[in-house]
């Protein structure tokens, strides 16, 4: 027999709407893209430590952060995380932005295997 089980069983697995072929929920990708607060900007040198804390928290709220990066141009920072749900994603940014050092705009983001799906549902 193979490695997970039968054929069949693995297939059934698959099938399971909502639940990946290794029994975990599909993971959603953000990109989140922020700019500085007058407050945010007063405080700068504290940047550094309220990125930490911004990890931190996601990591307890079921976010993985990939990537966060202080950036030049239209906005300051730029994160790239994933999690299960947008609900998880969403109550994150509120909780940061509600600190008044950053505005944040969070984008829902597609890997190539989501926009496969999209693409296949297309009419």
């Amino acid at each position: 027999m193979a490695a997970g089980g039968s054929r069949r069983e693995r297939r059934k697995r698959r099938e399971r709407p909502g639940v990946s072929h290794c029994g975990r929920k599909p993971i959603a990708h953000y990109v989140l893209l922020s700019n500085f607060t007058d407050q945010g900007i007063r405080t700068i040198r504290d940047t550094q430590k309220r990125a930490e804390a911004f990890k931190e928290k996601a990591s307890k709220s079921g976010v993985k952060i990939h990537t966060l990066l202080w950036t030049q141009g239209k906005y300051d920072v730029v994160v790239v995380a994933e999690a299960e749900d947008d609900i998880g994603a969403t109550a994150l940014g509120l909780s940061i932005a509600s600190m008044g050092n950053i505005r944040t705009e969070m984008l829902r983001a597609f890997d190539s295997a989501d926009m496969g799906k999209i693409l296949a549902k297309m009419a």
